[in-house]
């Protein structure tokens, strides 16, 4: 089975015939890793390579995703988009272009971000946490959606849902320092959490939409920019609540990440290398763990639930669905 490897390490990476060799600074011996056991690479260190071996992750159609020294996403390295589809293109372009068809998608995505986020404070409702208060509050929020005329107004009521949300985030795990959503920089632990865990999510639909026909430029909550993957934004709401938030409450909760996997530079707060070892490898192991879908009747792991969610964008897009139904957890 291919998974995601992550270069923590400074070093260099080449390949020789379907074997790519790392080598860590100051190590003689490379590290291998099998072409066809490979899904993407992460790099966080400072690695070098050349033209040839990005040419030959190309050919495999090996996307490499890149963050900086603050481990900000940063950009990426995507083979030819040899699935794109001319007609999907144009579908998904006229989606954007016709406002009443690009605010049914826009409020599909909201309503299943907030409604994931409403879970997870539900979810520790029952376990006794003291979240009645956010959870009021988000119920009320919710029932606006339906209500926005424009992107700007939608934008609005997600904001609040999701400062509602953040403000759970203390009560849930307690033991953490906690005063709000700090981005850029994150000033404590759960805000180094956040940030990194969001990176992830991202990437990981970016990963999926390259493996659908859909184009990761045209997007329609975010406003599409330049050099940006808006719609991987799109998709990540519906899945940051459960895959990232939930993995950050079991961390901290379990205490598997604790103090000492952080670091303060210049007044910010990072994971350290061996933090960000835990998270990544904690990360994967969720990605690969199923669930029983109900409308396929069979088990599928939730890194496939995203690329399942493209294919529905996908057939909506076409016509070949109805409608599109945001995926929401119901467990």
């Amino acid at each position: 089975m291919k998974k995601a490897y992550y270069l923590f390490n400074p070093g260099r990476l080449s390949r020789k015939d379907h074997t790519l060799y790392f080598y860590r600074e100051g190590e003689e011996e490379p590290r291998y890793l099998p072409i066809n056991a490979v899904s993407a690479l992460y790099i966080f260190g400072s690695v070098d390579a050349n033209s040839a071996l990005y040419n030959f992750l190309g050919r495999q159609h090996i996307p490499v995703h890149f963050f900086d020294y603050y481990h900000h996403y940063t950009g990426s390295f995507s083979p030819k988009e040899y699935l794109l589809a001319g007609q999907l293109l144009i579908a998904q372009s006229e989606a954007y272009r016709l406002k009443k068809q690009r605010m049914k998608m826009a409020r599909a995505f909201v309503d299943g971000a907030t409604f994931n986020m409403l879970k997870n404070m539900r979810y520790y409702l029952n376990r006794g946490r003291d979240l009645q208060e956010q959870i009021s509050k988000m119920e009320v929020l919710r029932k606006r959606i339906v209500e926005t005329s424009s992107i700007p107004e939608l934008m609005g009521v997600e904001g609040n849902c999701r400062q509602v949300y953040y403000s759970s985030f203390g009560e849930i795990t307690p033991g953490f320092a906690w005063n709000g959503r700090r981005k850029r920089p994150p000033k404590n632990e759960l805000n180094a959490l956040v940030s990194f865990g969001n990176s992830m999510c991202y990437t990981l639909c970016l990963d999926a939409i390259y493996n659908s026909q859909l184009n990761p430029t045209i997007s329609y909550l975010h406003e599409p920019g330049t050099r940006r993957y808006s719609l991987s934004l799109d998709v990540s709401e519906i899945f940051k609540p459960i895959l990232v938030d939930r993995l950050i409450f079991r961390l901290c909760n379990r205490r598997e990440l604790r103090h000492e996997h952080f670091d303060y530079i210049e007044h910010a707060c990072f994971l350290s290398e061996t933090g960000r070892k835990v998270f990544a490898q904690i990360w994967e192991e969720r990605l690969l763990q199923t669930i029983h879908h109900r409308r396929l009747d069979r088990k599928v792991s939730y890194r496939h639930l995203v690329r399942l969610e493209c294919y529905k964008i996908s057939k909506y897009l076409m016509k070949m669905e109805e409608d599109y139904e945001p995926f929401k957890i119901w467990w």
